[in-house]
């Protein structure tokens, strides 16, 4: 068909907005495909016709409406007959446009991006109100991070809000800190008083937050063990957990490696789970 994606962005409407680059103009009736991985579900929608002349079209399909479950789901374009997957020269990554479609609650969130293979995908994710991560390090014996609250609503102004950082202990003999369970969402599952509490930061949707590694080591039972780190924001009516899902990178667990900091003798490193949410271990 000779079909190509030089541009491709899901709006913060949700809608899917194409501008092909076409050697032959798209026909009335011509279909956008997407097929699930996996399972060979289909959802197909009828597009208009692109003219005579023109050397490029543009595309818009609303997503919402289509009723796509998460996982990713594979693009074609079929015409006359024939289905063809569509090739996309976009590398379908723009932090800003991630951050800024971030702001909005949402229950879905939609990202469309160019495969290994140079072909035009949907990823599709639950999205829940998480405090996503963007820096973390080790500072004058602090453990230090900063990021973006994702999917709370919340206005990206000037507004400053009350803001505390929670760290929760995971007893090494009962968790795994590469779980991703139920529990693993809920700070209130464990003794409170197993937890250690500073104040942090909140400029509209920007925080930072730092701790004492001392307070960490001195609230650690036995020097060892995780601590699972949580925000809690005023306006915001759950903890919201620090992990880094908006960025490109999945499996941080295995590929995103900090150094260790040593505090009397014990190591304390950052690290991630499976679920891609950060911890501080102790004595790891």
């Amino acid at each position: 068909m000779g079909v190509v994606v030089i541009d491709a962005e899901v709006t913060l409407a949700d809608v899917l907005s194409l501008r092909l680059s076409i050697a032959e103009p798209l026909a009335d009736g011509t279909r956008l495909v997407l097929r699930r991985r996996g399972t060979g579900e289909e959802r197909r929608v009828t597009l208009g016709a692109s003219g005579g002349r023109t050397r490029d079209a543009s595309v818009a399909v609303s997503l919402a409406p289509l009723d796509l479950d998460p996982g990713r789901w594979d693009t074609y374009l079929e015409q006359d007959g024939v289905r063809a997957r569509i090739q996309s020269a976009d590398p379908g990554f723009s932090l800003d446009r991630l951050d800024a479609y971030a702001l909005g609650r949402r229950t879905l969130a939609y990202r469309a991006y160019r495969t290994r293979n140079g072909f035009l995908a949907l990823k599709i994710d639950p999205a829940e109100p998480v405090a996503d991560v963007r820096a973390v390090w080790f500072r004058e014996g602090r453990f230090e991070v900063t990021g973006l609250l994702a999917y709370t609503g919340l206005d990206d102004d000037d507004q400053h809000r009350h803001a505390t950082l929670a760290l929760r202990h995971s007893d090494p003999g009962h968790s795994d800190p590469g779980r991703n369970d139920s529990d693993h969402n809920d700070p209130d599952h464990n003794d409170p008083a197993a937890t250690v509490r500073v104040a942090a930061t909140v400029q509209g949707v920007r925080f930072h937050a730092a701790l004492s590694l001392c307070d960490v080591l001195a609230a650690t039972p036995d020097s060892q063990g995780s601590w699972e780190p949580y925000l809690e924001v005023d306006g915001v009516d759950r903890a919201l957990p620090l992990g880094a899902r908006l960025d490109d990178v999945e499996g941080k667990r295995r590929r995103v490696h900090y150094p260790h900091a040593l505090v009397d003798g014990v190591p304390i490193r950052p690290s991630f789970t499976q679920g891609d949410e950060l911890l501080l271990e102790v004595g790891a």
